[in-house]
């Protein structure tokens, strides 16, 4: 075990139970540690933006950082818990794989699913990956990431199926098509005869912060089932957004 880790972690928490900032010889004092250890931890802190030295005090405060990483984690956790209940519906509806993914860099995060009760089925697993582009939830998050999330998907543009994306234009293409239509589909682009359809989730913000899809066997989900799982996605979706806050303007 890491003990200079686990004494900054020790520290960290010690600063955010002092609401007036934290001196060197103050934390030295609590924590039981000498105080070129304690100046050293802070400065680590500063420099990787989780502190900050008040001039005035001279006394070190906790920027917003943790507050910032601790929104992600609780977003993700409000995500799932509010989309549960709209999963087992479309669970029932479709009997086909309902999954709830986050984006991850270039990849989907799958943090929630149900399986389909049929033998043949799509598979995934909370906590597996897939490349974002060829999945159905992952365009679906893509049609409004930013230029910085596309720039390292362009650079990972891979062959996985004989449909998949590889030319970076038609992917943008389809993303352009995505953001007017609202919702997203894949015609077995990362596995070959499975295909499916998406649709992304807003928090309060606006901001698109997870997607939710099934997916199942090409034969079971044609075109027209799919173009109408499409539509029915985007009505839990917009269900499941203004749960977590979400209103449009």
């Amino acid at each position: 075990m890491d003990k200079t880790f686990i004494k900054g972690l020790v520290l960290l928490e010690a600063m955010a139970r002092n609401d007036k900032g934290s001196g060197v010889s103050e934390l030295a004092t609590q924590l039981l540690l000498n105080k070129s250890n304690v100046h050293r931890l802070l400065q680590a802190l500063v420099h990787q933006g989780f502190a900050r030295k008040n001039n005035d005090t001279n006394r070190y405060e906790l920027t917003m950082k943790l507050w910032e990483l601790g929104s992600r984690t609780a977003n993700k956790l409000d995500v799932r818990l509010e989309s549960l209940p709209f999963m087992k519906q479309l669970a029932e509806e479709t009997r086909e794989t309902v999954h709830l993914s986050i984006l991850d860099g270039a990849e989907v995060l799958y943090i929630e699913k149900i399986d389909s009760p049929q033998p043949v089925r799509a598979y995934t697993s909370v906590g597996g990956r897939a490349p974002a582009q060829c999945v159905a939830t992952g365009k679906a998050m893509l049609a409004w990431a930013d230029e910085a999330v596309l720039g390292v998907v362009k650079n990972r543009l891979k062959q996985h199926t004989e449909k998949s994306i590889v030319r970076f234009g038609d992917l943008r293409k389809q993303l352009e098509d995505i953001r007017r239509s609202g919702d997203a589909t894949n015609s077995g682009e990362w596995r070959e005869q499975v295909v499916g359809a998406a649709a992304p989730i807003r928090d309060a913000s606006g901001q698109v912060v997870a997607a939710l899809g099934i997916s199942g066997p090409a034969d079971r989900l044609p075109k027209e089932l799919l173009d109408k799982s499409g539509l029915r996605l985007i009505e839990v979706t917009e269900v499941v957004s203004r749960r977590l806050g979400y209103s449009r303007m």
